[in-house]
């Protein structure tokens, strides 16, 4: 490049990096994006994975307009099954940059260092770019939860979710599932299916299924309305609160975490359940002890019980630590401020360092647990734009 600044890079190309992109660039400002599109969802989700978001809520971007999934499925002539397979969603994510980005740089940040007036972003060509301000959009892929107990064992016999896109590789082994939400019990199905002898160990007390929830979606549009937002996160009435971030984050301190883990609280779509009525769910029974034993493992759980398996599979979901964006520089680091490791942000997303603005599930805590979904991808963007609509000067 030639020594441009951009008034805005965005780093990451899964939904909350494209739809961050496009709405800015809609609004006339100059951005450069860079990232391969949706590789998270490609890379790092199981085959066969079907998203728990209903139709609506798996809109990038916006609920209304010519990039919904609406559009995608209408260009492709055919309808997409519900509920929506990961492939199709990865299909439409790039078909959105297509539309958008088509100049999408899949070119990665290697370091991003503050200067005079913004900051210098290092390529992994050796290149340069600069820019006034930096999105952070680069999801999840850095934050696996690894519970202290698997801690120090090898690959080999312990692994994450996040780690897998095949799960064949697992036919004839036995494995422990680790978890109760989602990730745990399709997971499990998905390994059932691809011949391992499975178990899901959940420390909770009990699955909680969505069969209730699924229910009442297939109620009359216009009551659905009334008790579900669009975003749908969340039980009836909470729902429309978590869709409202601007007012969520304004609640009393002490209201919003027992708010954002009723709304996302571990729990398993009620279509999952004939799929996994040949495996063996065991709750109440965290894993207090993982040893080695031959070529797997020997657990000691909560409940008294204990455990021979050739494979540990972590569904334990993820924890967001600023200090795992390793393209930042130690000195911003060091200067964002953050709580329980999520960056501490203020209007339009921003962070403790002038400039830097993180979305996705890193805002979940300043703003609303919306924010680790792709529903909130329509907040996001129109935060975006009011914020800097009148603060910088697009380009037109």
């Amino acid at each position: 490049m030639d020594g441009k600044v951009h008034q805005f890079v965005v780093i990451g190309a899964g939904p909350y990096g494209l739809a961050a992109a496009n709405r800015l660039r809609t609004e006339g400002f100059d951005v450069a994006i860079f990232g391969e599109a949706m590789s998270f969802w490609d890379r790092n989700m199981p085959a066969g994975m079907f998203l728990r978001s209903s139709w609506d809520a798996s809109n990038i971007g916006a609920l209304h307009g010519p990039l919904t999934i609406d559009a995608y499925q209408a260009s492709l002539g055919k309808q997409i099954s519900k509920p929506i397979p990961r492939t199709d969603f990865v299909n439409y994510g790039r078909w959105f940059q297509q539309q958008a980005l088509p100049d999408l740089d899949t070119r990665r940040v290697m370091h991003v260092s503050q200067e005079a007036h913004g900051f210098a972003l290092a390529l992994n060509d050796g290149e340069t770019v600069h820019a006034k301000r930096v999105i952070v959009a680069t999801g999840l892929d850095r934050f696996p939860n690894h519970p202290r107990v698997f801690a120090g064992l090898l690959p080999t016999v312990v692994s994450h979710a996040i780690e897998h896109d095949d799960l064949g590789v697992f036919d004839g082994k036995h494995v422990a599932v680790i978890g109760s939400g989602q990730s745990a019990l399709e997971s499990a199905a998905l390994l059932h299916e691809n011949g391992a002898d499975v178990e899901v160990l959940a420390r909770a007390p009990a699955i909680r299924w969505l069969a209730r929830s699924a229910k009442l979606h297939s109620l009359p549009k216009q009551i659905q309305h009334l008790m579900y937002s669009p975003t749908d996160v969340g039980p009836p009435g909470l729902s429309w609160l978590v869709a409202w971030p601007e007012i969520f984050r304004r609640l009393p301190k002490r209201m919003q975490p027992p708010l954002a883990y009723r709304a996302i609280r571990p729990a398993g779509s009620g279509w999952l359940i004939p799929r996994l009525r040949d495996v063996p769910i065991t709750t109440g029974a965290a894993v207090i002890n993982a040893s080695p034993n031959g070529n797997g493992l020997h657990l000691k759980l909560s409940n008294g019980g204990e455990r021979t398996v050739d494979h540990v599979f972590l569904s334990t979901g993820y924890r967001v630590d600023v200090c795992g964006y390793e393209f930042l520089d130690p000195a911003i680091r060091d200067s964002i401020k953050e709580q329980g490791g999520y960056p501490t942000l203020h209007g339009g997303f921003e962070s403790s360092v002038p400039g830097l603005h993180f979305v996705g599930a890193p805002a979940a805590l300043s703003y609303s647990p919306v924010m680790r979904f792709v529903s909130g991808t329509w907040f996001t963007t129109d935060l975006l734009a009011r914020q800097f609509k009148n603060r910088v000067g697009a380009v037109r």
